[in-house]
């Protein structure tokens, strides 16, 4: 790909600002220009190079624990079957059927065949073809060209990703590194409560970068977050490849989070381990329960993010599994309507870059921005 990036569509400023990074040296750490933001063009570039080529989280392997359990979703116009077609194979499916282009699921549920209600054309749990009513039989018809397309999937820590592209650098060479910060929480063992999806009328880097920095914990979540994990505590990790992450220490005065997994360090058991995967896949990582958004964008200005808070059996048994929902539901609306002030105020003409913050604060937002000058810069 062209050093210039000014032939990729991109705006001026932030171009010239991704570039800055990987050629200048002792650069001070600034937020990237408003157009970082707010460009129409950003999207479509963001989509397929970003997104599409790369790893999307869609749920996690708990959501269809029993063969024959699907949901449905919808990324970047492609409608999805997630669906667990035996006993140790979790797929995801094209939602689209291969007679005439219909969507044949909607919803969850769980089922023996998947049949499209236009003309009932029907599929196996692994996407093959079952049956063709009234076409089948004729002459040329070829079962063979009738599979679902499947698209290529990695599992981590009970999070399943998707490439759709299928040219997406192999997940664990993405995340070297990372393991050893999460592997003694086992998120694998989590359940999910009630996964949920919404859309924000944001920039997708303004809710990634805001889930990832620890900066606007106190004065953002004075009442929710603050007295847990106030931003003082924080201490970021040293980034990867394809990721970066901070460690989120508890006030010493919290004394929630018993139900802990034995293989957790004294210190995993008093904090949460926020992580950023690349590009959208964002979760505070804690000892019994951990919430997580995976942020997709619609548009220059939209997002869509699916999330939802994952806990241990003992939180369930002790009934806090929806009280921890309520918990995250209170603090995202903090960040909402904050991030809506920040999206009105980047389209003024007169917003500006900033400095950031010390690293431990606001370095994760400075190593996504190496991120994105790495993949816009070959």
């Amino acid at each position: 790909m062209s050093a210039n990036m000014s032939d990729l569509g991109l705006p001026p400023d932030s171009a010239f600002a991704l570039q800055e990074l990987l050629t200048a040296t002792d650069v001070v750490p600034r937020s990237m220009p408003p157009s970082f933001y707010t460009h129409p063009d950003l999207h479509k570039i963001e989509t397929e190079q970003l997104f599409v080529n790369g790893w999307v989280c869609v749920g996690r392997l708990d959501e269809v624990p029993k063969i024959g359990d699907y949901y449905t979703l919808e990324i970047f116009s492609e409608p999805l079957i997630v669906t667990r077609s035996d006993e140790h194979v979790v797929q995801v499916l094209s939602n689209v059927c291969r007679h005439r282009g219909s969507q044949i699921l909607q919803g969850k549920g769980n089922s023996k065949r998947f049949t499209c209600p236009y003309h009932r054309w029907s599929y196996a749990l692994d996407g093959s073809l079952l049956s063709a009513p009234l076409v089948d039989k004729s002459p040329g018809f070829d079962k063979q060209q009738c599979q679902l397309p499947s698209f290529k999937t990695h599992t981590w820590m009970g999070w399943l990703f998707v490439n759709l592209s299928g040219k997406a650098e192999g997940f664990e060479i993405q995340t070297a590194g990372l393991n050893q910060y999460v592997e003694n929480y086992h998120a694998e063992e989590m359940r999910s409560i009630g996964a949920s999806t919404e859309n924000w009328p944001l920039n997708w880097k303004c809710l990634a970068e805001n889930f990832m920095e620890g900066y606007h914990l106190t004065p953002v979540h004075r009442d929710t977050l603050h007295p847990m994990t106030p931003t003082r505590l924080c201490k970021k990790i040293p980034g990867g490849e394809g990721y970066t992450g901070y460690k989120s220490h508890y006030n010493d005065s919290f004394s929630g989070r018993v139900q802990v997994h034995p293989d957790m360090t004294e210190e995993e058991k008093s904090m949460s381990m926020m992580v950023w995967v690349y590009p959208g896949f964002v979760a505070a990582i804690s000892p019994n329960s951990s919430v997580y958004m995976s942020i997709t964008p619609t548009g220059s200005t939209g997002l869509q993010t699916r999330w939802d808070v994952i806990a241990r059996d003992a939180v369930f048994e002790s009934g806090e599994a929806e009280e921890r929902l309520e918990f995250a539901r209170a603090f995202n609306k903090e960040d909402r309507e904050r991030l809506l002030d920040v999206q009105a105020g980047l389209a003024s003409r007169f917003a500006s870059r900033g400095f950031l913050a010390p690293p431990d604060l606001e370095g994760t937002v400075w190593d996504f921005y190496q991120y994105m000058a790495k993949a816009f810069i070959k």
